[in-house]
């Protein structure tokens, strides 16, 4: 069970309403009037939870699981325990999430201004707004309605929030138009000034970041990322993308729709990612580059060239994985000859 402390729990839920939300069908002989009142995992369920299945390394678990209820694909329905009712999908893992949102929705937007927060004159907020202590809206500025601010957030002049975004605590922006529905958490940097200077004996000379960065509606900015503004092109986060803690995105980057961006990652100037490309953990992205539609840049990639769409690669300068691990082969039989003695 969730911490009471933190999370706020719904329910109980029929076990028909939990296969409804699942979009999932109930098996045969369970009752559909049956309550479930929470999650949990496979191996500390009992029998008012409901678990789900979405790998096959815990099949065993599966087996022996008391869960009341286990949200499965079909081919796994013969493993389950005696009494368990399944809800069956081919695509439980997301099953399962739409239920868990269910029974632990986010909490509602409270209307209100704190006291402390300092609200320029000029900046417009719309109904339903929560802004927290000690937040500061700038000149111009525009935030949208059911929005949340954490306190502390600085939202600088002429900035546009979009309705329903959630902005954490201590998030800063400027040069910035943000759309519907996102979030924005703890410690976000959005709109400094570009990595942009002149090199030169006599010193170093910054080049004005006269760029704006554009968030699409419904993206995912996780805690103590940073987007830097455009140079003149404006940096641009594609709709739906879920970018993780500690990315660090350059000037003029373009992200298509639906990117991942894992933590520690990062994407150096005027590099495009089309959409749905995947960048995992601690990768980085040379600048100047296109990545293909659908690429996956696997964790600690050095990218250095285009990638094309559809591709996976690997490793640093990152190569398509399968010449990765060829090479990576290769290398052992090496070493093991070399280590080996002479007969």
């Amino acid at each position: 069970m969730a911490d009471p402390r933190f999370f706020t729990r719904a329910g109980p839920f029929r076990l028909c309403e939990l296969a409804e939300m699942a979009e999932a069908e109930l098996s045969a002989g369970a009752d559909p009037d049956a309550e479930i009142s929470d999650v949990a995992p496979l191996d500390s369920a009992e029998r008012h939870q409901v678990s789900f299945l979405d790998n096959r390394r815990y099949l065993d678990a599966f087996a022996k699981s008391r869960a009341g209820a286990c949200v499965a694909m079909p081919e796994h329905a013969d493993r389950a325990p005696d009494g368990m009712a399944l809800l069956i999908t081919d695509k439980p893992y997301r099953g399962y999430a739409r239920i868990a949102t269910s029974l632990y929705p986010e909490a509602p937007v409270v209307e209100g201004r704190h006291k402390s927060a300092d609200v320029d004159p000029t900046a417009v907020v719309g109904p339903g707004t929560s802004i927290g202590p000690g937040v500061t809206i700038g000149a111009a500025a525009e935030i949208g309605g059911n929005c949340q601010i954490g306190p502390n957030a600085v939202i600088g002049d002429g900035v546009v929030v979009g309705d329903g975004t959630r902005i954490g605590p201590n998030v800063s922006l400027s040069h910035c138009i943000i759309g519907r529905g996102c979030q924005i958490h703890a410690g976000v940097c959005v709109g400094n000034r570009g990595f942009g200077f002149a090199m030169d004996p006599e010193g170093f000379l910054d080049v004005p970041q006269l760029g704006r960065v554009l968030v699409e509606d419904g993206v995912e900015i996780g805690a103590n990322s940073t987007i830097d503004r455009g140079a003149g092109p404006d940096t641009i986060i594609g709709a739906g993308c879920k970018i993780d803690n500690l990315v660090q995105i350059g000037h003029n980057v373009q992200l298509g729709r639906g990117c991942v961006l894992v933590s520690q990652s990062g994407i150096a100037g005027s590099t495009k990612l089309e959409d749905f490309v995947v960048v995992a953990a601690q990768a980085g992205v040379t600048g100047h580059l296109t990545i293909g539609r659908g690429a996956q840049l696997a964790a600690q990639s050095g990218v250095m060239r285009d990638v094309p769409a559809g591709q996976s690669v690997c490793g640093s300068p990152a190569m398509p994985i399968r010449e990765f691990m060829r090479l990576a082969s290769s290398w052992r039989r090496q070493v093991k000859a070399k280590d080996k003695p002479n007969e």
